[in-house]
C-alpha cells in the first residue's frame, strides 16, 4: 500500500487525474463546439444531438461491464486499453470527413471513456493506506474540477480560432493521453479484485448498450419500432439480471427503498441538468451572439462554486442528515434553470445570465454530496463500488435520454434551430421543463429520503467525531463513482 506523500503515490495520482481528466475535459468542450460543427458540415439539430448523444451513449451502456472487467483481468491494464482506445478516437474525431464519420468516432470516444473512467478510481482505492485513501480522493477530486473548469474556457478559445478550429479540441486529448501511459506503465500498480469470480456479464453488456441504442435512436428521429426494440432490450437486461449466474447490476440493492428513491432522484436532476446544459451554448452562440470563448467561460462560476461548497455540504449533510439538503438542493437549481429564461437576444451577462448560473451552482453545491453519500449508506459495506457506479450510470443515462427528448418536447425542430425567435422561445420552454423536473425531485426527495438513525451515546461517553468521507469532494460531471468517480468530470 502506498502513501500519498511518497513519490510513487504522487505519480499514481497524477496518472489517476490526468486520464479522468481527459474524458472530462472532452464532455465540456464539445458542447461548447456545437454551433461550429453544425456550421462546418451544414448540420442540424439532430445530428448536433448524436454528436453529444453517442458519447454518452456507449458510456452509459458500457459503464458497468468496464468495471467488471478491471476487476476481473486488473484496472491497470483497462485503464491503459481505455486511455490509448481514447486517445485514437479523439485523432478519429478531429480528422472526421463528415458529420457521420464524428458521430461513429464520438461511440468510439464513449467505450475508450468507459474502460479508463472505472478504473481512475478504482486504482486510488487499491493503492493507497485506507488512511489516506480519503485525502488522495479528495484531491483526485478537486483537482479533477480544475480540469472540468478549464475545459470550457479551453475549448472557447480553440474553436474561436477559426471556422474548423473545433477539431483542435480533440487534439488536445491526445498528449495528455500519452502522458497519462507513460506515467501508469511505470508508477501504477495492478490490482485486482480477488472475489470477483465467474465469466464477465456479456450479454448484460449487450443487452443494456443496444437497448440504450434503440431508445436513444427512437427518441431522436421519432421512430416507433426503435422505441419498441429499446424498451424490449431494457426489459430482458432486468430479466437477465435476475437470472444471470453473475450479474453486472445486482437487483438486490433496488430492494433498499431509500437507494432506489435516491436514484430516482438523481436521474431526473441529471436529466434536467444535462438538457439544460446542452441547449445554453446553443442559445447563447446562435440568439444572443455569443463568441465561442464567451459562451465556454458564462458556466465557469458553477464549477467554483462546486470547488468551494460541495465538501462542505457534504459535512454538513453527515452532521444533519441528507434529506434537507437533498430537498432542498434540487428546489434552488431548478430556480437557476428558470432564471436561463430570462436569456433573450441581448444576453447581456451580469443581469441575465450570471444570476442564473449563481443559484444554479449553489443548487447543485447543496444536493451533489448529500446523493451520493445517500446512495453509498444505502448499500451494504460489500456493494459500495456497485452502487456508486449504478448512480453514475443512472446520471449518464438521465442526460443522455434528456438530449435526445427535450428540444422535441419544447418545439425545438430543425427548422427552429435555423431560426433565432424561435430556438430562443423553444430554449425558454425547454429550460422551464427542467426547472419543474427540478422541483419534482426535491418534493420527492422530502418525502422518500430518511436521515440515518443515530445510536443514542452511552452514558459518560465521549461525543463521537464525524470522520471526513470521501464522496464530500464533488465534482460537476455528476456524482462522484466509487468504482468509477464524478465525473461532467468530464467532463
Amino acid at each position: 500500500m502506498l502513501s500519498l506523500s511518497s513519490a510513487a503515490g504522487r505519480w499514481v495520482l497524477t496518472a489517476t487525474i490526468l486520464g479522468s481528466g481527459i474524458a472530462s475535459i472532452d464532455a465540456t468542450v464539445v458542447g461548447i463546439a456545437l454551433p461550429a460543427i453544425g456550421r462546418s458540415f451544414g448540420a442540424g439539430l439532430e445530428t448536433l444531438q448524436w454528436v453529444v448523444t453517442a458519447y454518452t451513449l456507449t458510456l452509459a451502456g458500457l459503464l458497468l461491464l468496464a468495471g467488471a472487467l478491471g476487476d476481473r483481468y486488473g484496472r491497470r491494464r483497462v485503464f491503459l486499453i481505455g486511455v490509448v482506445w481514447f486517445a485514437v478516437a479523439s485523432v478519429l474525431c478531429g480528422i472526421a470527413p463528415d458529420a457521420g464519420t464524428l458521430v461513429g468516432a464520438r461511440a468510439l470516444q464513449g467505450v475508450g471513456a468507459a474502460l479508463l473512467t472505472p478504473g481512475s478510481l478504482a486504482i486510488l482505492q487499491a493503492s493507497f493506506r485506507p488512511e489516506d485513501r480519503s485525502r488522495a480522493i479528495g484531491a483526485w477530486s478537486g483537482l479533477g474540477g480544475v480540469a472540468t473548469a478549464i475545459g470550457p474556457f479551453l475549448g472557447g478559445w480553440l474553436v474561436g480560432l477559426g471556422p474548423s478550429a473545433w477539431r483542435l479540441i480533440f487534439a488536445i486529448n491526445v498528449p495528455i493521453a500519452a502522458a497519462v501511459v507513460a506515467i501508469a506503465w511505470r508508477h501504477v500498480p495492478e490490482s485486482r479484485d480477488p472475489e470477483a469470480t465467474g465469466r464477465v456479464d456479456l450479454p448484460g453488456g449487450i443487452l443494456v448498450t443496444g437497448g440504450l441504442m434503440a431508445l436513444t435512436y427512437g427518441l431522436i428521429q421519432g421512430h416507433a419500432v426503435a422505441l419498441g426494440a429499446g424498451a424490449v432490450l431494457l426489459a430482458a437486461f432486468v430479466w437477465w439480471q435476475a437470472r444471470a449466474p453473475h450479474p453486472m447490476l445486482p437487483l438486490s440493492l433496488f430492494a433498499s427503498t431509500q437507494f432506489t428513491a435516491t436514484n430516482v432522484v438523481t436521474f431526473i436532476v441529471y436529466g434536467a441538468l444535462g438538457g439544460a446544459l446542452f441547449l445554453l451554448p446553443i442559445q447563447l452562440q446562435n440568439v444572443s451572439g455569443y463568441s465561442p470563448l464567451e459562451a465556454g467561460v458564462s458556466l465557469l462560476p458553477v464549477t467554483i462554486l462546486m470547488l468551494l461548497l460541495s465538501a462542505r455540504s457534504g459535512a454538513l449533510a453527515s452532521r444533519i442528515g441528507p434529506r434537507l439538503q437533498m430537498a432542498a438542493g434540487p428546489i434552488i437549481a431548478g430556480l437557476g434553470m428558470a432564471l436561463f429564461a430570462r436569456i433573450g437576444p441581448d444576453g447581456d451577462y451580469l443581469t441575465e445570465v450570471l444570476p442564473a448560473v449563481l443559484v444554479l451552482g449553489l443548487g447543485l453545491s447543496t444536493t451533489v454530496a448529500p446523493l451520493t453519500a445517500t446512495v453509498l449508506a444505502a448499500a451494504p459495506s460489500s456493494h459500495a463500488g456497485m452502487a456508486s457506479a449504478v448512480n453514475n450510470d443512472v446520471a449518464r443515462a438521465a442526460g443522455l435520454i434528456a438530449v435526445a427528448v427535450l428540444p422535441m418536447a419544447a418545439g425545438i425542430t430543425s427548422q427552429a434551430y435555423l431560426d433565432p425567435p424561435r430556438l430562443s422561445a423553444g430554449f425558454h420552454t425547454a429550460v422551464l421543463i427542467c426547472a419543474a423536473l427540478c422541483v419534482a425531485a426535491g418534493l420527492l426527495a422530502a418525502v422518500t429520503v430518511r436521515n440515518p438513525r443515530r445510536p443514542a451515546p452511552a452514558p459518560g461517553a465521549p461525543p463521537a467525531v464525524t470522520e471526513e468521507k470521501p464522496w464530500h469532494h464533488c465534482g460537476l460531471d455528476g456524482p462522484p463513482l466509487r468504482t468509477h468517480q464524478p465525473a461532467s468530470g468530464e467532463r
